[in-house]
């Protein structure tokens, strides 16, 4: 039953980061996968129960998706309405 909770709570999230459509969503997106995944794991490598696993996946994805967000570069690829591709600030 918790794996399943657990499974749909990272699917949620890659979800969620493949649906990103600027630099900055998607590094918080992946960000937020790597950190609840990591949360997720470490939970259960400590022995704890199936809440204190959901716990640390979303303790994860939260921290992960913040640092993915703060670690975005200066510049970032936009595509314009004719296809052109363009680098500009984010």
């Amino acid at each position: 039953m918790m794996n399943r909770l657990v499974l749909s709570t990272l699917s949620a999230i890659a979800l969620l980061a493949a649906a990103g459509c600027t630099t900055t969503e998607q590094r918080a997106g992946t960000g937020a996968v790597v950190g609840a995944g990591t949360g997720a794991l470490v939970a259960a490598a400590t022995g704890s129960s199936g809440r204190g696993i959901a716990t640390g996946a979303l303790i994860g994805g939260a921290a992960g998706a913040l640092i993915g967000a703060a670690t975005t570069p200066g510049m970032c690829r936009y595509r314009d309405a004719y296809g052109r591709i363009y680098e500009a600030r984010c």
